[in-house]
């Protein structure tokens, strides 16, 4: 079982953030395999170019009636979908990624990717390293599969803290949530203005997971290839593992955990 200490030692004590303005949009050169993510996923909707304009005009509403806004991305397959969207569109929305100090390698090296090649300035927060090293100092570096409460408090440290910075100032934030990922996000409505301060755009609320990958195959997106290792949903290591045949989306986030409680605190309402 994957530990804190990995996480750990990959966290330097950097600057809280950093912005890095960058060209043109970033593709992939991955060949398809018989094994990849595209294959097995790549699958469009019916009604797919109706979903793709309605988001394409989502974002322009984001940028053109509720700038400042900014795109929350994990490097998922839907926040690559996203980010390339907002680059073909040349949105000035910028991206921002919570580098939690537990990312795995692979993400970590697409975040590279994606600072390198993105028209869309990529902004990336971390934690507090004083606040990471006390926590483990103090609650032992498994604390996360002990209670629920420990490992919602190393959230706290590791995502909703570094959250609260790159929402400063934004009058709109723009999500991968998608309706299909899980239960709790069943009614997920592609824009969500229930807090008058911060508005939500989930433009692809109604898409599908083949919804997804037809786009990332059609645009030769870059992606993140824990997708192709079974990982449909992207988070810190120790918390995320490949998922069987069948299982939810979300089956391999916080596995340990009962199926209702898989939740970081990122897209609860208070």
């Amino acid at each position: 079982m994957p530990c804190l200490a990995l996480a750990l030692s990959k966290f330097s004590p950097t600057p809280s953030s950093n912005t890095l303005p960058i060209a043109p949009m970033l593709t992939s050169n991955r060949t398809t395999s018989p094994k990849s993510a595209l294959t097995r996923n790549a699958d469009a909707s019916a009604d797919f170019a109706h979903k793709l304009a309605r988001t394409r005009a989502l974002l322009q509403q984001a940028a053109a009636e509720f700038s400042p806004a900014t795109q929350a991305s994990s490097l998922g397959a839907e926040d690559v979908v996203i980010t390339h969207l907002v680059n073909a569109l040349q949105l000035d929305i910028p991206v921002f990624v919570l580098e939690t100090g537990a990312l795995h390698s692979e993400t970590l090296a697409l975040l590279e990717r994606t600072q390198s090649h993105s028209r869309a300035p990529v902004r990336v927060f971390r934690p507090e390293h004083a606040a990471v090293i006390a926590f483990v100092r103090n609650e032992g570096q498994d604390a996360i599969f002990k209670s629920m409460a420990q490992r919602k408090a190393c959230c706290d440290i590791r995502k909703m803290e570094p959250l609260s910075r790159a929402l400063l100032g934004q009058r709109a934030w723009i999500t991968g949530l998608r309706r299909e990922q899980s239960n709790a996000r069943a009614e997920v409505p592609v824009l969500d203005t229930s807090n008058a301060a911060l508005a939500k755009f989930n433009p692809l609320a109604d898409w599908t997971w083949g919804d997804v990958w037809h786009y990332i195959a059609e645009n030769k997106v870059d992606y993140n290839p824990l997708h192709d290792q079974f990982f449909p949903s992207v988070g810190c290591a120790p918390c995320t593992r490949a998922v069987s045949l069948g299982e939810d989306f979300r089956a391999g986030r916080w596995w340990w955990e009962q199926e209702t409680a898989k939740e970081c605190g990122l897209h609860v309402k208070a």
